[in-house]
């Protein structure tokens, strides 16, 4: 159990699924809440009368917080949630969340962190009735966003009281209004009918943009590859998001916000963060949950071993100033009635059985997620 997990070694079907399906929204969207969120300050006078009146409608108060406290100097998280709706013909009111990243944010540090969570991720759905597992996206579909937040939490073993969810639609919208975004390609690859080519510069759409933020299979860095990509893209989008051009599209702009995302930030939280907690954005890192390929089920997942559990867990506990914690969960069980399990084979054909906790017997409830 303490073998530190490889790569998903993936099959030929599932790679050229994964370069032709239409439905993961991608990890732009992170750009498009450090804009949103801490790009606010920015603007004043009418905007702010705008923006106060576009962001009041995102508001969830089914997930309110009872008491926010965004003074500068206590640190937080906040689920990034990206659901499969509002793009591609898909017209579902709430999706799985197919893209899911935990953002830590520590004053003391003046750091950001971002940390990933692959969409497939085998997962315990905290909050139903009976013992339930999925694939950590589907909690958002379940139960919405307070099921994803308590999902979350208790496979990292840490708090997480905040969550900003956007459809893909908007996100498409949101990036075209601010101008779009200029970078650098570090590899030649074409995806989703555009092409990039290594070392030059050029200024990307929205379209485009997703694009260039979600191929992995073809950079020889796999994710690790896709982050650095990721990241350029998050630092060009604030630097157009304080562009007189981004000015004059706000009125779009925040018109896609209000049909778009949701939120237990209030909007008044939102103007601290952006004030006190700006010069975080000066210094990010990011990683993300390494998983193995399994088959549970007739279903591909990804699990986590021990080792990676507790060094994630570590990882986002001690951005928010926390001490490190032994990780003891459901997952932990599961890999402790797995003991056949090989971490290090590669085959992503291998089984994982789920068993009940309650009964130490073969779970035999469903695995539609």
């Amino acid at each position: 159990m303490d073998n530190k997990p490889k790569e998903p070694v993936l099959s030929r079907v599932e790679l050229n699924k994964e370069k032709h399906s239409k439905k993961k929204p991608i990890r732009i969207i992170i750009a498009v809440i450090l804009v949103l969120v801490l790009g606010l300050g920015a603007y004043a006078g009418s905007v702010y009368l705008k923006a106060k009146n576009a962001f009041d409608k995102t508001y969830d108060p089914k997930t309110a917080v009872k008491q926010d406290s965004f003074s500068g100097k206590e640190p937080f998280n906040i689920l990034l949630l990206g659901t499969d709706t509002g793009a591609f013909g898909r017209k579902e009111v709430r999706g799985n969340s197919d893209t899911m990243i935990l953002v830590t944010v520590n004053p003391a540090k003046k750091k950001l962190s971002l940390m990933s969570i692959p969409r497939d991720t085998m997962a315990r759905m905290i909050g139903t009735e009976n013992f339930s597992v999925h694939k950590i996206n589907a909690a958002y579909n379940i139960d919405g966003a307070k099921m994803a937040m308590k999902t979350t939490s208790k496979v990292l073993n840490v708090p997480i009281k905040y969550y900003i969810s956007m459809n893909m639609g908007g996100m498409r919208k949101i990036v075209d209004g601010v101008g779009g975004v200029t970078v650098t390609p570090p590899l030649t690859f074409t995806y989703d009918g555009y092409t990039f080519t290594k070392g030059k510069k050029v200024h990307l759409n929205g379209s485009q943009a997703l694009a260039y933020s979600r191929m992995r299979y073809d950079d020889p860095r796999g994710d690790y590859g896709r982050q650095l990509r990721q990241r350029e893209v998050i630092m060009s989008v604030l630097e157009h998001a304080m562009s007189f051009s981004t000015l004059k599209n706000l009125d779009s702009i925040l018109g896609s916000v209000s049909t778009s995302l949701r939120t237990n930030l209030t909007f008044d939280s939102m103007v601290k963060i952006s004030k006190n907690y700006r010069k975080c954005t000066q210094n990010m890192s990011s990683d993300y949950l390494h998983g193995v390929g399994a088959m549970i089920g007739d279903a591909s997942y990804q699990v986590m071993s021990d080792r990676e559990l507790q060094r994630t867990s570590n990882i986002v506990r001690n951005d928010l100033g926390l001490d490190s914690m032994n990780i003891d969960n459901n997952e932990t069980y599961q890999n402790s009635m797995n003991s056949q399990f090989d971490w290090t084979s590669g085959d992503s054909n291998q089984v994982y059985y789920i068993y009940d906790p309650y009964t130490d017997e073969l779970w035999n409830g469903d695995r539609a997620y």
